[in-house]
């Protein structure tokens, strides 16, 4: 079992003739449904509104053979996220989240909806920046359950929701100590440790848990960090649409091949599985940004 914690909420996405197409979105929520897509037996843990935007969140999530049991009911509206794409396909975020659904997500609903026992937890993005939702988040990192699971951690840092940065550090230091893969970008690590190069700054971050750190670098693949080590892994060349939904499909695709080759933490030492895991990752996360908005690729294992 894989529970993936966090926002669901919609992309606006820029479709021509000042039109906006609304995508289903939200690191979390796409990560769940790329994970089933991939077959994993996987619950997505948020709260979802009611309303229309909701009800298509949540049938997205069936639809893919994700569960929502872990799902926490509410009236508010869901969360918003109007996406700009540069040239490169490349997407930018302004986010409307006041009194909305995903940021309204408790500790107690959380630990209630938690199902056990738990072979791999996945977590952060806007839980790390949004209230109560970062409460709910670093609880359940903290609970027994995660404590004997495979923790994966994604910052997906976005600046203009972090208004108090050293509170934010604090939390991400807090989630860190519980987390053993840290998947992060490289525009994540440039503002989390801006005098720092890639690989630095990943494995700064790693002397508070984490045992692997693994670097998305767009179309230039990723870094696989640990130990002493260090390799880069290809991305394979493909037509881009848009990136949305990319980074999240990398976590998938990573945890997806971990998972069913047999692996936990306890492999996490052996380099050679883990850049095999980023390998298939970064495969899953290119056929990503050949559709629009986040459409995670069906792939058997």
């Amino acid at each position: 079992m894989i529970v993936v914690a966090g926002e669901s909420l919609v992309d606006l996405v820029p479709s021509g003739d000042d039109r906006l197409a609304a995508h289903c979105g939200g690191g979390p929520f796409n990560t769940a449904r790329a994970l089933a897509r991939l077959g994993q037996r996987v619950e997505f843990l948020g709260s979802v509104s009611d309303d229309r935007f909701g009800v298509r969140l949540r049938k997205a999530l069936t639809d893919d053979g994700v569960g929502v049991e872990a799902v926490v009911d509410t009236r508010l509206p869901t969360t918003l996220a109007i996406a700009a794409l540069g040239s490169d396909g490349a997407a930018h975020y302004r986010f409307y989240t006041a009194g909305t659904a995903a940021a309204a997500l408790t500790p107690a609903d959380a630990l209630a909806a938690l199902p056990e026992p738990l072979d791999a937890l996945v977590g952060g993005s806007l839980g790390l920046m949004l209230e109560p939702l970062v409460d709910a988040i670093l609880a359940l990192l903290e609970t027994d359950a995660a404590a004997t699971a495979l923790t994966v951690l994604d910052p997906n840092v976005r600046p203009s929701l972090i208004s108090e940065r050293s509170l934010y550090l604090d939390r991400l230091q807090r989630a860190l100590r519980r987390s053993d893969v840290l998947k992060a970008s490289q525009e994540d690590l440039a503002w989390l440790e801006p005098d720092l190069g890639p690989e630095a700054a990943a494995r700064k971050l790693m002397q508070t848990g984490p045992a692997v750190a693994l670097v998305t670098r767009g179309a230039d693949g990723a870094l696989v960090v640990w130990g002493d080590d260090a390799v880069a892994v290809p991305s394979p060349p493909v037509e881009v649409v848009d990136t949305i939904g990319a980074g999240d499909a990398f976590t998938a695709g990573f945890l997806a091949r971990w998972l069913h080759d047999g692996f936990g933490r306890a492999q996490l030492s052996d380099g050679e599985a883990v850049v095999e895991a980023a390998e298939f990752a970064c495969l899953v996360a290119s056929k990503t940004c050949e559709r629009a908005g986040a459409d995670p690729p069906r792939i058997t294992l």
